[in-house]
């Protein structure tokens, strides 16, 4: 059987080696040939998923009947993008497998698999929510910082760096393209896009020239 490795961190530094070692441990116990592993840095919750359309693309070209994650957050800390993936493989044929409840969203007879589906949905609200929960810390962190008079957020000069270090993705965002082209059109990954684009947003206009 020919599958797909699908691999997610939020950032430059985790490290996804580990999930793809796993996964790669599992193929070989199930004689499982690994067509691709697709890898991205990457938050769950972004709207703009390439990887994921990477292995859309190998579904719907019958080169992959499997895909493995190491959990369901890997896949989607959002809902509708963590369900749509699972449908549209579902209605070619592919299953999901992930590693941490050994279990995939359909049967050997390939139809689906209601036990996985309702451990997908729980599991999904799950990294749903803690994500959200993240976030409150966060927020509630920073502002008792703020309180404390600290002084938060990084100085003109680092995103003035990170300006003059991608000076292709500046060009290609004030055309108004999506993150998703200008990572693809400039060979860079669509956090770096995303973290240029901070960079922008923050940096008044005639401090960049």
């Amino acid at each position: 059987m020919d599958v797909a490795i699908l691999t997610r961190v939020s950032s430059n530094k985790q490290e996804d080696a580990r999930q793809e070692s796993e996964l790669r441990n599992v193929c070989q116990e199930n004689n499982w040939a690994v067509v691709e592993c697709v890898s991205i840095t990457l938050s769950g919750n972004s709207k703009e998923r390439p990887d994921l359309e990477r292995v859309m693309t190998l579904a719907r070209d019958g080169k992959i009947q499997k895909v493995l994650v190491h959990e369901v957050s890997r896949v989607a800390r959002r809902n509708s993008t963590a369900h749509k993936f699972v449908e549209d493989l579902a209605e070619l044929g592919v299953s999901l497998w992930w590693n941490a409840q050994r279990i995939e969203t359909l049967l050997p007879d390939g139809k689906r698999n209601p036990a996985a589906a309702i451990m997908f949905a729980l599991l999904a609200e799950m990294a749903r929510a803690e994500r959200e929960q993240l976030i409150e810390r966060t927020r509630s962190g920073l502002a008792e910082a703020r309180r404390n008079g600290q002084v938060l957020g990084r100085p003109v000069g680092f995103r003035l760096d990170a300006l003059k270090a991608h000076p292709d993705v500046v060009r290609m965002l004030r055309a108004n393209k999506s993150i998703r082209d200008c990572a693809l059109r400039c060979g860079c990954s669509p956090m770096t896009v995303q973290r240029v684009k901070r960079a922008m947003d923050a940096t008044p206009a005639e401090a960049e020239k």
